[in-house]
């Protein structure tokens, strides 16, 4: 790495191209990315938004998960299976979790087509190639992939760097958790060509019992660009090897030894050592934009993503008829159970089209835009290991099952100034997908062949005047279940819908801000957490005929003088089911029990949610911030039922930074972040499971997160 440095600073100074200050260069000579602009919301855009620069986000990149870096953002819940940020990461915005987040990296779609989920793991420190995110709040604008229930995130990697920088990234803090990272930028070659890299490490012992994490992880991009072309290849990587932390943490041992894990613990005597995810995951992303004249510019990406990876566990006494071999017999014994080491397999491809084209002419914006994809999944089991090898053919594949999705979706957007203060809105997206599943695991019969069409309109206005905006906004969205709706439920899932109307007010001026933001999101048959997981550690869901969200969202921010500023925002909401049944396993009559509940609150949706954050600006290029986070009660499954619930909980954050400038390099950042200052004891995630035996049983589980801890890093750039 030292010398790769040392050939960048080397080349730069050689290099009259990039070495050259005065070279003229202004930004709005060259092709903005239209495929950023194509699915992000403009200002004006009558949806609830949060842009994040990196300038906003990169002073706390050290080392969590991008999850964790939107924190303080509107309405967000944010969770860790480690414990620490490192790893793997949840989300929930409004309520909804992340297999209801449509996640884009520039535009192309990120979510899992089969869960659905986003998993961010797989990317280890994607933020910091990130120019920015966008977080969209409820339906949004239409995007490619998945339909959005909650937010939309997009992350953007393709903005242009115009001189040349080099950086090294170092953190290291509790648990172990090291990041280190090198970023180098060419900056403008003869005034068209660039390249940006990065390579990135991340690791962790977790607060969580053997909950480490090893991630690697490289990002390269090359562009050639003039003012009416552009052409760029985007490849990035990464790998990731976490111990699992998914059981969570048994409510009897949560005061005694909350730092407990089940994983691996199959095993005699010490647990298993390489009780492990593994995943390899490589994105291939080529995008061509072009501008026709003035009003006409149009984008064209073709990508690829492919996966491999596996869970390994060591499983006891396991039943050699359910891997499909027959009882073993030797020496006039019969052997039908044994201890074995078995791998989960996920090897799959993810590639299509991205395009939109965009007219802009006076007062009217229009962009039409859509996508093409298509998902390979293999999933496939293997047996590595058997305490009774005799038993057990080496290598063993006892399911090799595959799954196949096609996602076309099509959109038009409609923006027109109406006058001097007004301006409306329309978009309406048509979306069709195929999703044909042949087989599951545990139930390799059972094949589904399923099609969905989903037309998704969306209208809003807005009226600006004297640094006041308001809106109001009406969109639909619906959406496919996923692969775990299927093979978990009892009866075959149903699509979901979502009414969503949105009202908002702000002002903003050089001196403060003030946003307030209405929300009424009316579901049907919604899928909705039950509460418990399945063996993997998956969410298991169900179908409620009619619920809904209502709630109000508060932001400020204000400038105090030039040593001290403040922002925060907080979320009063309620979430509902009406008519829902539980239905628990009954062991004492068979069968099962049904408890009716007429209204009750939906699982993991807090009825209050707030962020704060004070800087405090002593000296020059000096920092300290206070960080506040308040989550009120969450419901763990949808019965209101506060013996299955996770606490509220108030967390207090301390960031310290000081900038050298043209001391160390350019710039060198010294930061020191303080986490959970109060050593607060609290879980934001958790799962539960009831049956009847002698009387309703409950099981909780909790996945907490880590008491006092800090971590401390440099930042260089050169």
């Amino acid at each position: 790495m030292k010398q790769l440095l040392t050939g960048i600073l080397l080349w730069s100074t050689l290099n009259p191209i990039a070495a050259q200050s005065n070279i003229k260069f202004n930004d709005t000579t060259y092709l903005k990315p239209v495929e950023i602009l194509a699915v992000r919301a403009a200002d004006k855009a009558p949806f609830a938004k949060t842009t994040i620069r990196q300038a906003d986000f990169e002073k706390n990149n050290l080392g969590q998960d991008i999850p964790f870096l939107l924190n303080q953002t509107p309405s967000v819940v944010v969770n860790a299976d480690a414990g620490n940020g490192v790893g793997y990461t949840g989300i929930r915005i409004r309520g909804t979790d992340a297999t209801r987040i449509n996640l884009t990296l520039n535009g192309i779609p990120y979510n899992d087509a089969e869960s659905q989920g986003t998993f961010l793991v797989n990317l280890p420190d994607f933020a910091s190639s990130a120019n920015s995110i966008q977080v969209q709040r409820g339906v949004g604008t239409s995007t490619n992939g998945a339909g959005a229930f909650g937010s939309t995130i997009n992350i953007a990697t393709n903005d242009i760097q115009k001189d040349f920088y080099a950086e090294l990234n170092n953190s290291y803090g509790s648990f172990n958790t090291l990041k280190n990272t090198i970023k180098f930028g060419t900056g403008m070659l003869k005034n068209h060509f660039t390249i940006d890299g990065r390579l990135s490490r991340i690791s962790s012992d977790g607060y969580i019992d053997r909950a480490s994490s090893n991630l690697r992880a490289y990002y390269v991009s090359a562009a050639w660009l003039d003012s009416k072309n552009s052409l760029r290849l985007n490849i990035f990587s990464g790998k990731e090897k976490t111990y699992q932390a998914w059981n969570g943490v048994p409510e009897n041992l949560l005061n005694s030894n909350r730092t407990y894990n089940s994983a691996g613990t199959e095993k005699e005597g010490s647990p298993y050592d390489n009780e492990t995810d593994n995943y390899l995951q490589t994105h291939y992303q080529l995008f061509y934009n072009h501008q026709f004249n003035p009003y006409w510019k149009a984008n064209l990406s073709l990508f690829l993503t492919t996966g491999q990876g596996y869970y390994e566990q060591y499983k006891a006494q396991q039943s050699l008829g359910d891997y499909g071999l027959p009882d073993y017999t030797h020496g006039g014994s019969t052997i039908t159970e044994t201890d074995l080491v078995r791998q989960l397999w996920l090897d799959n491809n993810f590639y299509g089209s991205i395009f939109s084209a965009q007219y802009q002419k006076n007062n009217t914006q229009l962009t039409i835009g859509g996508g093409i994809n298509k998902y390979d999944g293999n999933h496939f089991g293997k047996i590595t290991w058997a305490q009774q090898q005799a038993a057990v053919p080496a290598g063993h594949q006892w399911y090799n099952l595959d799954a196949f999705k096609t996602d076309i979706n099509i959109f038009t957007k409609w923006t027109q100034q109406l006058g001097k203060h007004w301006q409306s809105f329309a978009d309406v997206q048509l979306r069709a997908v195929q999703y044909d599943i042949n087989g599951f695991r545990k139930n390799p019969d059972l094949k589904t062949d399923n099609h969905y069409t989903f037309f998704n309109p969306k209208l809003g206005i807005t009226y600006t005047k004297n640094n006041w905006q308001a809106y109001l906004s009406y969109a639909i969205a619906a959406k496919e279940p996923n692969r775990d709706d299927f093979e978990n439920g009892t009866t075959t899932p149903k699509p979901e819908t979502l009414h969503d109307i949105e009202a908002g007010i702000e002002k903003r001026n050089a001196s403060y801000s003030i946003v307030a933001n209405l929300y009424y999101m009316r579901y049907k048959d919604q899928l909705v957490l039950v509460g418990n997981i399945n063996d993997v550690g998956a969410y298991t869901r169900t179908n409620v005929p009619n619920s809904y969200r209502v709630g109000i969202e508060l932001q400020g921010a204000v400038k105090l003088s030039n040593y001290l500023n403040a922002s925060a925002n907080i979320t009063f909401s309620q979430s509902k089911i009406k008519h829902f049944t539980e239905r628990i396993d009954d062991y004492d009559n068979g069968g099962t029990k049904d408890i009716f509940y007429k209204s009750t609150p939906i699982s993991f949706s807090p009825a209050v949610i707030s962020a704060a954050t004070i800087n405090i600006l002593p000296f020059n290029h000096a920092m300290l911030s206070l960080v506040s986070k308040y989550i009120s009660r969450q419901y763990m499954d949808n019965t209101g039922n506060k013996n299955r619930s996770l606490a509220a909980y108030y967390v207090q954050d301390i960031r310290l930074s000081y900038d050298l400038v043209n001391t160390i390099g350019k710039n060198a950042s010294f930061i020191v972040q303080l986490n959970n200052v109060f050593n607060k004891k609290y879980s934001p995630n958790g799962y539960t499971f009831s049956y009847v035996y002698g009387g309703v049983v409950t099981e909780n589980f909790y996945f907490p997160m880590a008491t006092f801890n800090c971590m401390a890093g440099i930042n260089i750039r050169f």
